[in-house]
This record gives structure tokens, sequence and C-alpha cells, in this order.
């Protein structure tokens, strides 16, 4: 046995349905209408009263919009999405969207204008106003996002056995048509209960009282009873919000290209009195009347005027139940949607043999129909695939592990080199310069040798030659010395001037020395003492 709480929410009230389902028969344990000033309180209020806090929850979609696209039938599904997918984006662009702001969804369905074509209802909503709703569920159980008008559908049998079309006059209109037993157009009005309740509560200061003084209205017939004030006090704001719903409604009937044999009005204004009285008086060439949901059994107990209340949240839960238009949940991916949706079964698609409904059901004590077979058999490629995938992703995850792992060994060792490199190089440097610095020095001390050498030799010669220029008599060598390696002094005494000058004149002439030089000479005791200098040549 499945369980959903359905939950349609619009600003200032939340219609809750708890819907059970046990093979082919459901029930509604619990619904009612929640009006709130916040929210989360509305919403909380309902789960606990409801005992809904671990069965799957399912709400509406609150700002989605609808395209039609025609795709070619002979496209294959890969070449089907590609297309969609393009003239969405050619839609995005046109209007000054990003695609990628966007979440969609879409069914497909014949074009009965031409039968090499196909009709795509694509649906997209908001992405930031959708995740805002699903966060207000963050501590529950939601399992499905729905877009209603696709979800009205569900709500009845009668739907599917003529061509139909669903006037659900909730916050917001929509106009669901229905052809050969599928959901075939959807068009959503600004025109809805929110215009004319609005200005209820301002009258009545209560958005509860609005609503029940709306249930308490009743329409003008051409043949109705003389109504009392109280019963048509709000008329003035109702009736300019019904009529040009009325003529949209008119102008579906005239476009079809089938015949419309009924029209389903559903919602919170299908509870004013006559409403599908005033329906019928403008369209004359079908059947108008309230939609009941199928399903329920109509009692002396059963107010089913209670029931027709909350139908768009029964819907919202019918669609959790999986039931209508597959892949139309927007709670999950795109992906997610493609596996639990693989047969892509149209709305009270039944099966031709049975009459049932093609929808998998918990008839455990029966054999297995095709279609059921069918999609085990989808659940096991899906979950071999997996396993392969799981295999695959392991294996690679290894083999990355172990490359990575010899990378960084190669990388550490690399490192290790470079410092290796690094130190020996340093040390090449720094025998390099201990090198330079010991030829340096050692070129000093081979000058210094080779002067001391050459000054060493000098001597001897230089003492020769001054012996063979010094004057014989009164002149005499009192000392020599050297301030430099090359550079010499001497010290000259004579009693007579002229042969100290007569010697400097000599070493001067002979290149004894060079760059010959004198002191002007002392004179003491009668002899004078001259300091010669010059450099060895």
């Amino acid at each position: 046995m499945a369980s959903c709480l359905g939950l349609y929410i619009e600003n200032n009230l939340i219609k809750y349905a708890k819907v059970t389902k046990d093979k082919d028969d459901k029930k509604v344990e619990a619904f009612g209408i929640k009006f709130y000033d916040r929210i989360e309180d509305g919403i909380k209020q309902i789960i606990e009263e409801t005992y809904s806090y671990k069965i799957p929850i399912c709400i509406n979609l609150s700002q989605e919009n609808y395209q039609y696209f025609d795709m070619f039938s002979l496209l294959s599904r890969g070449d089907l999405d590609k297309a969609i997918r393009t003239e969405f984006e050619s839609y995005c662009a046109e209007k000054g969207f990003s695609p990628t702001a966007f979440e969609t969804r879409y069914a497909v369905t014949e074009d009965l204008e031409d039968t090499q074509k196909l009709k795509v209802i694509f649906v997209h909503d908001n992405k930031v106003e959708l995740n805002k709703r699903l966060q207000l569920f963050e501590k529950y159980k939601l399992t499905g996002a729905f877009p209603l008008p696709l979800a009205i559908a569900t709500l009845s049998d009668a739907l599917l056995q003529q061509n139909s079309i669903v006037v659900n006059i909730e916050e917001n209109t929509s106009i669901t048509t229905i052809i050969n037993r599928k959901v075939h157009d959807v068009k959503v009005l600004e025109q809805g209960t929110a215009d004319f309740l609005s200005k209820i509560n301002l009258k009545e200061n209560s958005y509860a009282k609005a609503y029940e003084m709306c249930k308490e209205t009743t329409i003008y017939t051409s043949e109705g009873k003389e109504l009392t004030e109280e019963e048509t006090g709000y008329l003035e704001e109702i009736m300019p919000v019904l009529y040009p719903i009325v003529g949209q409604v008119q102008k579906a009937i005239n476009e079809s290209l089938e015949k419309i044999e009924n029209v389903y009005i559903t919602g919170t204004a299908s509870l004013i009195n006559n409403i599908d009285l005033y329906f019928q008086e403008y369209l004359e060439n079908v059947t108008c009347e309230i939609l009941k949901p199928n399903f329920i059994r109509i009692t002396p107990d059963i107010n089913i005027k209670d029931y027709i209340e909350v139908n768009s949240a029964i819907a919202i839960a019918n669609m959790g139940l999986g039931e209508g238009v597959a892949g139309m949940n927007f709670k999950y991916s795109s992906v997610e949607n493609k596996l639990k949706d693989f047969l892509k079964i149209e709305i009270g698609a039944k099966d031709e043999a049975t009459g049932k409904n093609k929808f998998l059901k918990n008839d455990f004590g029966e054999p297995l129909d095709r279609a059921e077979k069918r999609l085990l058999n989808a659940l096991a490629g899906f979950i071999i695939l997996l396993v392969v995938y799981g295999c695959f992703s392991i294996v690679l995850k290894k083999g990355f592990e172990t490359k990575t792992a010899e990378v960084e060994a190669s990388i550490a060792n690399s490192k290790k080199q470079i410092a290796t490199v690094s130190d020996d190089d340093n040390q090449i440097k720094e025998m390099k310069n201990n090198y330079i610095t010991k030829i340096k020095n050692l070129d000093e001390i081979s000058r210094r040798v080779d002067e001391n050498n050459k000054v060493k030799g000098a001597f001897p010669n230089l003492l020769n030659q001054l012996m063979n220029v010094m004057p014989t008599n009164g002149a005499k060598l009192a000392k020599i010395e050297t301030t430099e390696s090359t550079h010499i002094k001497l010290t000259v005494q004579s009693s007579k001037y002229e042969q100290i000058a007569h010697l400097m004149s000599a070493i001067k002439t002979d290149n004894i020395l060079t760059n010959v030089i004198s002191s002007s000479g002392e004179r003491v005791d009668d002899l004078t003492t001259v300091v010669i200098e010059g450099d060895l040549p």
C-alpha cells in the first residue's frame, strides 16, 4: 500500500490531501485547507495533523511556463532531445533569457495536423523560485514537484473517455485540453481567484472569511430563482474575472482540431454556486460540469463538494503515486526522471485487452504484464551498468593512485638530485675561489723571488761599478741602503765637494743608477756628506 501527501500551495492558503493507493483502489485519508500567515508554520501543521512525517510529499510548481515545439516523428530519442534543447535555446535567445536559469521537462503527443510530426509540450520553471519552494521541505520527505495543469487530468477516467477541457480556476487559471486520451495543450491565464479574493479580503479583513464568502456566492442564471443580496453580494468582484476565462475556454474549443465534448470545472471557483450553469450558458455545444474525483464513492455521509474543494491537492498526490504524464517531476534531475519514467507512459494510457492503466501495480499475485517486464529489464540493465561503471571507476582510481605515487616519488628523487647537484656546485665554486687565491699568492711569491734574485745579483755588480768610479784620494762610501727592492741610497763623504760631484757624474754617465738625485750636502769638520739616490737599471 502506497501513500502520498499532495499539497497545492498558493499565497495565503494550502490545500492538502493524503491519498492511499492499494492496487487499483484509492482512498483519501485526510484532506482540508490551511490558511497561513507564515508558510513554514502552515506546512508543519498539515504534516503534524496528517501524520505525514515519513510518507512521500508532493507539491505543485509556482511559476512554470509552457512552450510548444513541432518535431519529426522519425527522430531517435537522442536526436529528439537535442532538437528540443536547440528549440528552447533559440526561444531563450529571442527572449534574452539564459537557458541554464531554468529547470525543464517535456512530454510528447501526436500532431493532429501532420502525422509525420510530434507535438512537444515543453515545461520550464525558474530554478531560483523552484529551489526556494523545495527548501521549505528540507526537513520532510519531499519526493515530487509537478505542474498542476498536467496533474489535474489524473482526477477522473471520464476525462479520458472523450475529448475534454479541464478549467482549473485557482490562484491562476489553467486550461488543459485532452485529445485522444492524452494531454494535448495547456494554457495558463493570469486571471484567477486571487483577483476577487484579494478584493473581498479588503472588505472582510480576513482571507479565510473571503474564501468562505466565495463558496456561499451564487451566480445568476437565466432560469434561476430570485437570489438574496447575501447570496449575490460579491458577484461584482467575481464576474469580471470569470467572464474572460469563459472567453478563453471558448477560444480553446474553437481552435481544437478535434470536437470538444466536455468542459470540466475545478479549483476554488468551482465551489461558487451555479458556476457550471454559467459556463453552460456561454458554451452551448459542450457539456459543462464540476470535476469530481472518480474514485470517491458518493454516499449520504460524504459531501462531494469537500473533495472537489481539494481537487488540486488530490491531483498532485496522484502524480506522486505514479499516475499521469511521465517525466514531469521537477524535484529530481532530468536523468533521474528518465530512469524513473523509462517507459514514457502517457497520461491515461490503458491496456486494450484489460482496460487497466499501464502503470505498474502492486499485483504480486498476478503474472507480470509486458510493461512491468520492460521496466524490470530496464532496471536490470541499469544495475548492470552501475556495477560495470563502479568496477571501472575502482580500477581507474587505483591506477590513478599508483601513477600519482610514482610521480610523487620521481618528483622527490629529482628534488634530492637537484639538491645534491646544488651542493656540488657550491663546493666547486668554493674550490675554484681557493685555487684562484692560491694562484695569486704563488704569482706574488714568484714575483718577489724574481725581484730578490734580481737585487741579489745587482748588489755585487753595483759595488764593483762604484769601486771603479770612486775617487781614490779623500772620497769614501760611508753607507749603502735600499728603501725598496731596486731603490738605492748611497751616503758619500769627502773633504772636497768636487770629488763627490765627480762620483755622482760618473754614476749617471756609466748608468750605474737611474733617476739619480742627491741631497744638498752637509759639512762637518771639513767633511762634506752627500746622499745620492737612484734606481738599479
